[in-house]
């Protein structure tokens, strides 16, 4: 098996109070862009040194800085059914609660769609508990049709990523056929003896058949997938040795690794016993894990929810997070009951639920980001080898930040009032203004024109 505890836990030993000299060697192998190995980054991870720690951070900035520039992607994610057979310690969803499941009809999938267009959302991603007879594949085949085919005025779904329970190559190339973006799945941990012991007696059991879910859902054809662990079951840092060797995996297997990777860390949860779990993050640990994966795998989108709290989320997009979700709930149903205010129990705690997206937008950009709704990668072909090949390169610059601006343009039109509208397009026109690429600059420019004359979708 790809994942060598034996290695991992002979680095992390060895490692676990790197000298000085050692920590100021990897920084400079950080500073110089170069591949980091295990060991490298596990000291990274261990080191005590507050200056060699500051540069963990500004380093990771500067990585972020020169590939992502100030493009945050927009996501939130779309929970259809809470029926579950398994009963993981530490999810809401368990089998053990008891509550009154339920499973939204394909009506109740289209209004949930229509309101989070009319957040003006483009980029889905699809959950629910693992359930064969309650919520079988063809269930999951079912919403990712009516997610795709159901619009509200020019709101559109335009990328539908699926996050559901490990499966077979035949399902997964039922979900390729569908269309969908990436496929989601989180390992929870890589420490198997963790794992097997926060995954009692169900389907969710089986370590190898989880952790090799992504081969088959590349040998079915699926191109784009992302990765995660649920910080908080293990030590952090074997996580994250472990989350690089699957990675690398698929590198050397597949020609390509994950194209993101979450960083959720545990929150309360109904039956979730916090007080069991020894390895719980605080804020630091967590903010220079988060830092020192931007530096070990530079060209990976990394993701973050309203797990964190936004002061949390402010921080740590300037080093390492690319993608964010905004306005979410956990809730089946959830977008339905806040539009009517409606009280309703979640899978996991969230923070910031209170704050509407327009605002948390708005907020982006008087941060300085770009909120890009952009979905032309996914469209255009440009997945798998081929996106992180142009990634690489520094090519996929010249449509990601032109991109990200058109669809802000867009978002502005169609779902601002007056003054967010002027807000939003003159800050884009900036951003625009300095593109450096002439031709670039033109085409960005005559798309916003294009699109305050009424035109929609228009991207490189």
């Amino acid at each position: 098996m790809f994942i060598n505890h034996d290695y991992i836990n002979s680095i992390l030993e060895e490692t676990k109070n790197p000298t000085r000299e050692e920590s100021l060697q990897v920084i400079e192998k950080a500073r110089k862009r170069e591949k980091l190995d295990y060991r490298d980054i596990a000291i990274l991870l261990a080191t005590k040194e507050k200056d060699v720690e500051k540069e963990i951070f500004k380093i990771a900035g500067e990585i972020k800085e020169e590939i992502y520039g100030k493009r945050i992607v927009i996501f939130a994610p779309l929970y259809v059914s809470d029926y579950c057979v398994n009963k993981c310690v530490y999810c809401g969803y368990q089998c053990n609660n008891k509550f009154e499941r339920k499973k939204l009809t394909q009506e109740e999938v289209a209004e949930e769609v229509r309101l989070l267009e009319a957040m003006g959302h483009k980029r889905l991603v699809l959950e629910l508990g693992e359930d064969p007879v309650n919520a079988p594949i063809e269930y999951v085949l079912e919403c990712i049709d009516t997610m795709y085919k159901t619009q509200n005025g020019n709101g559109e779904i335009r990328r539908t990523n699926v996050n559901i329970a490990a499966t077979s190559v035949e399902n997964y190339r039922k979900l390729y056929e569908k269309g969908i973006g990436t496929y989601v799945l989180f390992q929870e941990t890589y420490n198997k003896p963790m794992y097997e012991k926060a995954h009692p007696n169900s389907l969710k059991s089986d370590y190898e058949y989880h952790l090799t879910a992504f081969d088959r859902a590349m040998e079915a054809g699926i191109e784009d997938v992302g990765a995660g662990v649920l910080f908080g079951l293990a030590d952090p840092r074997f996580e994250v040795l472990g989350l690089m060797m699957h990675n690398d995996h698929l590198e050397e297997k597949y020609g390509v690794g994950f194209h993101t990777i979450s960083v959720p860390r545990i929150r309360e949860a109904a039956g979730v016993a916090m007080e069991e779990l020894p390895y719980l993050l605080d804020d630091e640990t967590f903010k220079r894990v988060v830092a020192v994966i931007r530096i070990a795998v530079p060209f990976t989108g990394l993701m973050i929810t309203e797990r964190e709290t936004p002061e949390l989320r402010k921080e740590i997009m300037t080093y390492g997070i690319s993608q964010i979700s905004v306005g979410s709930t956990t809730v089946i149903g959830g977008y339905k009951k806040r539009a009517n205010n409606e009280d309703s129990d979640e899978q996991f705690k969230l923070f910031d639920v209170e704050t509407d997206s327009m605002s948390a937008i708005e907020q982006l950009i008087d941060d300085g980001y770009i909120p890009s709704f952009c979905t032309a990668c996914y469209r255009k072909g440009r997945v798998g080898d081929r996106f992180m090949s142009l990634a690489k390169s520094g090519e996929i610059q010249k449509v990601c930040e032109p991109n990200a601006i058109t669809t802000l343009v867009e978002y502005a039109i169609d779902y601002g009032d007056e003054r967010f509208k002027e807000k939003a397009i003159n800050f884009a026109r900036k951003i625009a203004s300095e593109i450096k690429n002439e031709n670039t600059r033109k085409i960005t420019e005559e798309n916003i024109d294009n699109l305050l004359n009424g035109k929609r979708d228009l991207y490189l």
